[in-house]
């Protein structure tokens, strides 16, 4: 590596541990309480399983890990969700290198990133779509690698399998990542003809395969809960003909809202836009196809089911977008502007977490304001005076009883409802259940509460 070289990928370095330590520290000192995603990813993380009732295993398994090693720790799960953001940038930089060959360049790519919402504004709350990102790039990088090297590589392909079953694990929607590169393969074997059919190729398949059995296993035995859910958020229950032009063409447009400070960052690059495809480019097609036809896809399904699309899945679709942008206008990019762009670039590298901080502060109504810890502390006060034995179990929704789950001493395991698993319960264990106050005020067999509007009901030794 020339000094050159070195010098960018130092400087890269520098400013991912800076996104980290902004992002990370910003929310600890700003917000009150964990968002809510965060909380229900705890709910479920203290009774791990192969699912839950609205996404997959993946998104809880990281938090649960977090809060082995931190516990009630706030500021551990947002360096969680940073470690993740920078992850994925690592793969975007290592890609676009290997593709563009200039580090320069590279690194222009994964700053343009910073101009997309999705890669700092809402990354504190770890989600299923924060949860994706590493692995999106991670399966992009190792697809890459397959598709130029000489040789396939047993590994590669047993870690695009892994990487992608994680993936999908994190959401059903990184499906859309995987049908794109399965389609660019048959292109390029079936259509093309310039790549011939490897037997690895099916290593892929099976280890993503058998990565994904139990959780299969588990929604069979669960009325595929998950998928039910999903479907039920893109409103199809609202069915309308007009929702076949109406939600794809509000998503396009939210789109095209998204990508305004990219653009114009791009431009502070670039004089003069001049398009140029040549479909005969190896590296641009296989930009296109894990770029743009994953969102020609969602678009499609869209226009299919006339359902929504929630600007916030779109998070990991974007990773790419920095990378096909450069690549598609390198010869048109004067480095001599490359100043005018990094103040464009500092703007909106401090404007993003200013906005965030005045939000966080000025605002009081906001999940992030809810008292969590203290409602705890004064559930656990009432608990201790009234019974001997410990908290195991909390009842109720994600995020009132997940709160209690998370912030209580004893760590308990939550449940939505414990309905015909009384017997399967540890009976030396205490339960609090959390809801409705005026409906457990009258079933409450124990000790009753209220507090915030919110009725809590203890049942102990």
């Amino acid at each position: 590596m020339n000094v050159l070289n070195r010098k960018i990928t130092n400087i890269f370095f520098i400013f991912s541990i800076t996104h980290l330590i902004i992002w990370t520290l910003l929310p600890a000192f700003t917000n009150n309480n964990l968002p809510l995603d965060v909380i229900e990813a705890l709910a479920w993380g203290s009774n791990l399983d192969w699912g839950f009732n609205k996404h997959p295993p993946v998104s809880a398994f990281f938090p649960e890990i977090f809060f082995q090693i931190f516990g009630p720790q706030d500021w551990a799960f947002y360096l969680l969700s940073q470690i993740f953001v920078v992850i994925s940038f690592y793969y975007v930089f290592k890609t676009a290198y290997e593709i563009l060959g200039d580090k320069k360049l590279s690194l222009i790519s994964v700053l343009l990133l910073e101009s997309i919402y999705f890669f700092n504004f809402t990354t504190p709350e770890f989600n299923v779509n924060v949860c994706q990102l590493p692995f999106w790039a991670l399966v992009v990088h190792y697809s890459w690698k397959i598709y130029d090297a000489r040789e396939i590589k047993f590994t590669d392909c047993c870690l695009i399998g892994l990487f992608g079953a994680i993936g999908f694990l994190s959401k059903y929607l990184f499906a859309y990542l995987l049908l794109s590169l399965v389609l660019f393969f048959i292109y390029l074997i079936f259509i093309k003809k310039n790549k011939k059919f490897d037997f690895k190729y099916l290593i892929v398949i099976e280890v993503f395969v058998v990565l994904l059995v139990p959780h299969i296993i588990w929604l069979f035995n669960n009325d595929f809960i998950t998928i039910t859910y999903g479907l039920k958020r893109t409103g199809l229950e609202d069915y309308n003909l007009l929702n076949h032009i109406k939600y794809p063409g509000m998503f396009l447009l939210k789109q095209a809202g998204i990508l305004i400070p990219f653009i114009f960052l791009v431009r502070l690059l670039i004089k003069k836009v001049q398009f140029k495809i040549d479909l005969k480019d190896k590296k641009l097609i296989f930009l296109l196809f894990i770029n743009i036809l994953p969102i020609i896809l969602i678009t499609v399904t869209s226009v299919l089911m006339g359902s929504k699309i929630r600007t916030m899945w779109m998070t990991p679709f974007y990773l790419f977008f920095g990378v096909l942008f450069v690549y598609f206008l390198r010869s048109q990019i004067n480095l001599k502007n490359i100043k005018l762009f990094l103040y464009g670039f500092l703007f909106l590298f401090l404007l993003s977490p200013s906005i965030y901080s005045y939000i966080s502060v000025s605002e009081k109504n906001k999940r992030t304001d809810y008292p969590g810890r203290e409602i705890a502390e004064l559930v656990e006060s009432r608990w201790y005076k009234n019974f001997s034995n410990e908290i195991k179990y909390v009842v109720g929704d994600e995020w009132h009883a997940g709160n209690l789950s998370y912030h209580i001493s004893s760590r308990p395991i939550w449940f939505s409802s414990i309905k015909d698993m009384v017997d399967k319960l540890d009976k030396e264990g205490g339960v609090v259940y959390t809801g409705n106050a005026d409906v457990l005020k009258q079933v409450c067999p124990g000790v009753y509460g209220k507090i915030k509007k919110q009725g809590f009901c203890m049942i102990g030794n």
